[in-house]
Order: C-alpha cells, then sequence, then structure tokens
C-alpha cells in the first residue's frame, strides 16, 4: 500500500507544500519464464533426449528404413511426455530425499519452486495424455508397454528398489531400455528378437553407466540413507560389477549383428563398445590403486557410446 506525505518544499511564489508519493515497492511480477523452467526440470530433460536417441533408431530397424512421419512424430511426443510424467512423478517421490542430497537439492520441490501437490497433478496428466496418444494413434502394445514403463519406473524402482536393494539399478534397468521395445512395437505392432537384443544392450549399459555417477556421490547416497551398490559394497564388487556390464553390454551389442544388420553397424559395435569396455577397466584400475579416481569420465562416454551405437543402427536401417 503506498502513502502521501507533505514535503515543504520552499516556493518563492507562496505556493502551497509540493506533495509527494512514497510507500513500499508494488508486489513482485511472478517469473513466468522461472516457473516454466522449474517445470520442465522437473521432466528431466537430459533423460527424455537419451531414451529418444534409442527410440528412433528402433523404430527405424523395425521399418527397415524411414518410418511415416507421423508415426515418428506421435512415437516422439508419446515417448518425451512418458518419460517426462515419469521423471517428475519420480521427483514427487524422491523430495524427501532430494533436499538432503547436493546434487538434488536445487530441484523445483526441495527449493519450492514447485509444490508437490503441483507436482503430482503435472506427472499424472503427462502419464495419461501419453499413454492416450499412444493408444490412439499407434496400438495397444505400444501403448502399454509406455504404462508399463512409467508404472514400474516410479512405483516399483523410486518407491521401492532404490529405497531397499543395492541391486537398485539393475532390477530398475528395465525402465531405461523400455523406449526401444516401445518404439518397435509403434511400427510393428510386435516384438521380434532384434527389439529384444537392443533391449538388452540398454539395459546392461545402465549399471557401467550409473555406478560412476553414484561412484562421485556417494556421501549424498548415504546421508540420504539410499543403498546404492557402492554406498554399501566394496570398491572391488563395484568394480566387478562395472567391468561385467560393460562386457556384458558389447557382447549384446554384437549378437544384435547376425539379427540382419550389416559391416556398418556391426563394426560401429566392435569399436565404441571396445572403448566403453576399456574406459571400464580404466576406471576400475584407478579405483584399485586407491589414487585419484575420475568416475565422471566414464559416465560420461557411456552417454557418447549409446548415441553412436544407435546412430549406426539408425544408419545400417536406411541403407
Amino acid at each position: 500500500m503506498s502513502m502521501i506525505t507533505e514535503r515543504p518544499v520552499s516556493n518563492s511564489a507562496g505556493q502551497p507544500p509540493v506533495r509527494t508519493v512514497t510507500g513500499a515497492p508494488a508486489a513482485p511480477r511472478r517469473d513466468v519464464r522461472a516457473v516454466v523452467s522449474a517445470y520442465v526440470s522437473l521432466t528431466k530433460p537430459r533423460i527424455v533426449e537419451l531414451l529418444l536417441v534409442t527410440t528412433v533408431p528402433a523404430m527405424m530397424l523395425a521399418e527397415g528404413g524411414l518410418p511415416s512421419l507421423w508415426l515418428m512424430a506421435v512415437v516422439l511426443v508419446g515417448g518425451s511426455l512418458a518419460a517426462g510424467a515419469a521423471s517428475v512423478l519420480n521427483c514427487y517421490i524422491d523430495r524427501d530425499i532430494d533436499q538432503l542430497m547436493r546434487r538434488t537439492k536445487r530441484r523445483p520441490l526441495p527449493t519450492h519452486t514447485v509444490s508437490p501437490r503441483s507436482a503430482l497433478v503435472f506427472g499424472l496428466v503427462l502419464a495419461v495424455v501419453s499413454v492416450t496418444l499412444m493408444a490412439v494413434f499407434t496400438n495397444l502394445l505400444a501403448a502399454g508397454l509406455t504404462l508399463a514403463a512409467i508404472a514400474y519406473y516410479d512405483l516399483v524402482y523410486t518407491l521401492w528398489l532404490k529405497r531397499t536393494t543395492p541391486q537398485n539399478t539393475f532390477w530398475g534397468g528395465a525402465c531405461g531400455a523400455a523406449p526401444v521395445l516401445i518404439g518397435w512395437a509403434a511400427v510393428t505392432g510386435s516384438l521380434a528378437p532384434a527389439a529384444w537384443a537392443l533391449f538388452a544392450v540398454v539395459f546392461f549399459w545402465q549399471m557401467p553407466h550409473f555406478y560412476p555417477l553414484a561412484m562421485k556421490y556417494k556421501a549424498d547416497y548415504a546421508r540420504a540413507g539410499i543403498p546404492m551398490l557402492p554406498v554399501v559394497a566394496s570398491a572391488r564388487r563395484v568394480n566387478a560389477e562395472i567391468i561385467g556390464f560393460a562386457w556384458l553390454t558389447l557382447l549384446a551389442s554384437l549378437a544384435v549383428w547376425p539379427l540382419g544388420m550389416s559391416a556398418i553397424y556391426g563394426v560401429t559395435a566392435l569399436l565404441s563398445g571396445g572403448v566403453f569396455v576399456y574406459e571400464a577397466h580404466r576406471l576400475c584400475r584407478q579405483v584399485a590403486a586407491g589414487g585419484a579416481v575420475r568416475p565422471m569420465r566414464l559416465f560420461h562416454w557411456s552417454y557418447v557410446y549409446l548415441t553412436i551405437l544407435f546412430a549406426a543402427v539408425a544408419v545400417d536401417a536406411l541403407v
């Protein structure tokens, strides 16, 4: 509320005092851009991007070329909304532990930029829209897989596995690999051996991808009481799983080769997978030596590896 005051001002003409208006500033306008940014960040765009990197090439391989642009658009939009919904609901469920961890304490819910109720409604709306899009414009198998992936990630992984077992990353890996099956099903209405082989690649990839991140933020997870493998297991056990699953990722990628793929894919899978395995061994040697450890090198390279591999899937499908 403004306040009017009178302040005498010398005036040779003998005019009355000048009235000036002072007071508290107007209520600040809500920053719409910041609010929109907060809601977008709840969807974890980096994860959405990664899922789309695997979905589109899987669709191209299922089609044996380029699927219709309409179908690709529907799956991209529906898949993005589904991944975003799963992430928003994950943030809603994990709001109690996110505020304890240095890596997550600046997310919209811990900072109260978005209310828990608003996040829950937003996540549920995204989930309903995504499944509806898939059901109406693709087929029931793709829609069912989409719904199952959201439910598994939030109800099974986030609510239960993540908080109770150090094998949470392994058992939760099905969620991250599901987009491969969803994309394939959207094109064919069924699932072929090549779809399951690509699923296996992404499934095994998630352990050497995520364990380095858990190593870096080990203290964070311990503070929040989350039993990630690097928190509760010995360095030797973590090393064994990183190396073992890196090799399984490579072998799974090579298993795709005889399922209708050419040398374009095969050579790319062999070379990029070889580098991935080398980086896994490199990290584990650092850990075993007890010196300086750079776990995020493997974490970031894992993104590059998966992008290269699925780009090769797309190119092979086109040629």
